[in-house]
């Protein structure tokens, strides 16, 4: 069953989105998707899967030192 996930994230440009391609990539199966809003104040990380955990996208943007907050 699909899910959508939010985050508020730092991430604060399309250089970051760059490093941060092949992780994403890496984590979500090709028929899941994802998207930045950096319009958005908080930055909206918003991923459309089935199978990924919110915790593992956490985990991976912490590591590469942005900050990530699943929103409700």
């Amino acid at each position: 069953m699909m899910q959508v996930l939010v985050f508020k994230t730092s991430v604060k440009n399309e250089m970051e989105i760059l490093q941060l391609k092949p992780k994403l990539n890496k984590l979500i199966q090709r028929t899941d998707s994802w998207n930045f809003d950096l319009e958005d104040c908080d930055r909206i990380l918003r991923i459309e899967s089935d199978s990924v955990k919110a915790c593992c996208i956490k985990v991976e943007l912490h590591s590469m030192n942005f900050e990530c907050t699943e929103l409700e």
